[in-house]
């Protein structure tokens, strides 16, 4: 008897010790849970499934981002000495599943070992579907609200619970959920619902939207740290922070209450869709044209119609563009040109690509071209913007532009420790430009240097919260007129640059989104908003 208790303790001994020796799993894939969060019909019809908005998303295509693996492999040839920690900083956000359940387990998150995304692949490992899976349901309902909105958050700093098992761990969200239907998540999702106004708060998007990137010398050495993208800390900064979380533009609210499932669904307002509305309209082409080549599972026309809604967003939540003024004075023709920023952070915001330009054309009364600034030109380049012709320069921002080689570009222009200037983030310790047009309520003089308006944008009075003014002074032959102006405001979410400084590394990832660019040029910008004055 005494020997049969002596066995049954060591094999439970040993038991524990093998279950002990299991990592916990902490997260699962979103197929978990569309299956009851599809399916959802407004009563004109329209299909506002919470799985099928996000399946289109950026969001969830974070993994697949050509650019983005580009960028991260450059980074790693670039600096060998730091591509261990380059990587596991890159995976915190674009692979955040994989990369945390590394980090539980005291390890480090790796991009390229979880690449290519193979949807088709016969059994992948629990690990590769997570990182596949990108920006996910269980990633971001997981979030807990400790320490959200502090420093310690930003950067991928969010805080999941590490100790409770799958069936068992907490998935929060804005409603109360009774007993019954917490148990049907449980059992099917594997996450047990709870109520929670922090998924409502900006601070839970900032942890990944403020990012601060470590720039690493030739040692693999951290040589200084830059605010790669700090939208959160621009809205803190604005008049939008006491009226309008980024959940309000970023994820439209249906008018009317909607079931938020399709099984035993009960009718929630507000209902929020999951559709993510960015500013990465360029990109959602390339994942929708090249999908197969990528990885990309969601069906070509769900992706088509979340461009179109990024588009449509850009279009009417953006900017205003008032041309006034415009007159004809002898053989000089003048006009100001009125831009207002309608989103609540910088515009362009987040990842320094980007950037918004000035385009002004005058014709004469025939309709022939006299004057032309900011032309976009099909290679993805702007006529006459000296960062596009030579990588070692960049436009200054003007308040007068009297000239076709001057073009009034609103961006940020970085610099590496010995003051040159680079589109290499882990390379970049400062700003030399930040001309990014300010949200309502910015106060550029009492800003933190993380947010603040760098270069000559500094010193130019009409660049204020919320707008800018620039005046045009155009050389005409009078006798041509009257004349007719013509103000676009453009938006690029890859710059020309950016894409062409790639071709610095020699590898597979980069060949292939040059392979893209070059081919997609012509759609990589788009009109954000334009008008129309006579000068007589």
């Amino acid at each position: 008897m005494k020997a049969l208790r002596i066995a049954l303790a060591l094999l439970l001994s040993l038991s524990a010790g093998s279950a002990a020796a299991q990592p916990l799993q902490l997260f699962v894939t979103s197929d978990r849970c569309m299956a009851c969060h599809n399916g959802l019909l407004t009563p004109d019809g329209r299909d506002v499934s919470i799985g099928t908005d996000w399946a289109a998303s950026i969001m969830a295509h974070s993994a697949k981002d050509p650019y983005w693996q580009a960028s991260v492999r450059r980074e790693s040839v670039m600096h060998p000495k730091g591509s261990a920690a380059i990587q596991n900083e890159c995976s915190a956000c674009h692979m955040p599943m994989n990369r945390y359940q590394a980090k539980v387990q005291g390890g480090m998150g790796q991009v390229f070992a979880n690449l290519p995304v193979n949807p088709a692949a016969p059994a992948p490992a629990p690990g590769l579907l997570l990182a596949w899976d990108s920006v996910s349901c269980s990633m971001c309902h997981q979030i807990e609200k400790t320490g959200l909105g502090t420093d310690a958050s930003f950067t991928a700093g969010f805080v999941v619970n590490n100790t409770l098992p799958l069936g068992r761990r907490p998935a929060f969200g804005p409603f109360a959920v009774d007993r019954g239907r917490q148990r049907v998540m449980s059992s099917s999702g594997l996450l047990e619902p709870n109520q929670s106004e922090h998924v409502r708060q900006a601070a839970l998007c900032a942890t990944c939207h403020t990012l601060y990137t470590h720039a690493l010398g030739p040692d693999g050495k951290s040589v200084g740290r830059l605010p790669e993208q700090v939208p959160y800390l621009e809205w803190k900064h604005s008049a939008y922070s006491s009226k309008q979380a980024c959940q309000g533009c970023h994820m439209p609210a249906e008018s009317e209450p909607m079931a938020i499932t399709s099984v035993l669904g009960q009718k929630r307002h507000p209902f929020a869709r999951h559709s993510f509305r960015g500013g990465n309209f360029f990109m959602l082409g390339l994942l929708e044209k090249y999908g197969p080549e990528l990885g990309v599972s969601a069906p070509p026309k769900n992706l088509a119609a979340s461009a179109g809604r990024t588009r449509a967003h850009l279009e009417t939540k953006s900017a205003r563009v008032k041309l006034s003024d415009a007159s004809l004075k002898a053989n000089r023709l003048e006009v100001r040109v009125h831009l207002s920023n309608l989103a609540g952070h910088k515009l362009p915001t987040a990842y320094p690509s980007r950037r918004v330009w000035l385009r002004l054309q005058v014709l004469d009364a025939q309709g022939r071209e006299v004057f032309s600034s900011g032309a976009l030109r099909p290679d993805g380049s702007i006529a006459g913007n000296d960062n596009d012709a030579d990588p070692a320069t960049y436009e200054p921002h003007y308040q007068v532009i009297s000239d076709p080689g001057q073009v009034q570009i609103y961006e940020s222009i970085m610099a590496g420790s010995e003051g040159q200037v680079t589109t290499g983030l882990i390379q970049a310790v400062r700003y030399l430009k930040d001309s990014r047009l300010l949200p309502e309520g910015f106060d550029k003089a009492t800003a933190h240097p993380d947010v603040a308006v760098y270069g000559t944008a500094c010193s130019d009075p009409d660049f204020t919260a919320g707008s800018d003014m620039v005046n045009y002074r155009v050389q005409v032959d009078s006798s041509r007129g009257p004349f007719t102006v013509q103000a676009e405001l453009w938006y690029q979410p890859i710059g020309f640059r950016w894409a062409q400084n790639l071709n610095q590394v020699d590898s597979m990832e980069t060949k292939r989104f040059g392979r893209y660019y070059q081919a997609e040029a012509g759609k990589s910008a788009m009109l954000l908003a334009k008008d129309t004055a006579q000068a007589r």
